[in-house]
This record gives C-alpha cells, structure tokens and sequence, in this order.
C-alpha cells in the first residue's frame, strides 16, 4: 500500500520560511516523479513543482527563485524548501508521486499559512 505523509506546514510571517517534508512508503522510490501541488481556498489545485530522480527540478513561475524541491531516495522523502514566503502561496500543499497515469498517489496535505 502506498503511503505518502507530508509534515512541516504551519504559520510563518511574511518573508520568513517553511520547510515541507513528504515521506513515501510502499513504491520504489527512485523510479517516481515527485511533485508538490497546492490549492488556496476558494481555487483549483495547482502545481508547484516536481522532479524525476536525477532530473532537474521544474517550478511554477509563481514560486522559482523562492522554492526548492530536492529529494534524498536513501531515505524515500521528498522536500519542498519554502523561503521568501507571501500571504499568496497560503494554501494546503499535496505531496504527488507519479509512474504513470494509473499509478499517481496523493499524501493527505499540509497547510501552511503566510501572515502579513
């Protein structure tokens, strides 16, 4: 059974910074894309970034510069490195791990939230 559990939301002032942490079980790692999505309320749910294993990372333009995505496949997590942080990227944010269109799994969410 896979598992994917996401920790490290919270509240930070603007500015400040978050780091996300996905934890899979259950799958082969390395052969998964892993992404971050994120879904404000009131929006669609929205990509932030993902990468392959030994690829390099893609960005939402709303987020490059500011986020990092790296993954360490000796311990089967992926990480979201949240810095410059504003009120807008205040959302639930979903770890993803995709092999295909029939195996493409969701963590439960994390919220983190961005003060003014």
């Amino acid at each position: 059974q896979v598992q994917l559990v996401e920790s490290g939301g919270g509240v930070v002032q603007a500015g400040g910074s978050l780091r996300l942490s996905c934890a899979a079980s259950g799958l082969t790692f390395g052969s998964y894309a892993m992404g971050w999505y994120r879904q404000a309320p009131g929006k669609q749910r929205e990509l932030v970034g993902a990468m392959r294993s030994g690829g390099s990372p893609n960005y939402a333009d709303s987020v490059k510069g500011r986020f990092t995505i790296y993954r360490d496949n000796a311990k089967n997590t992926v990480y979201l490195q949240m810095d410059s942080l504003k009120p807008e990227d205040t959302a639930v944010y979903y770890c993803n791990a995709t092999y295909s269109y029939f195996q493409n799994y969701w963590g439960q969410g994390t919220q983190g939230t961005v003060s003014e």
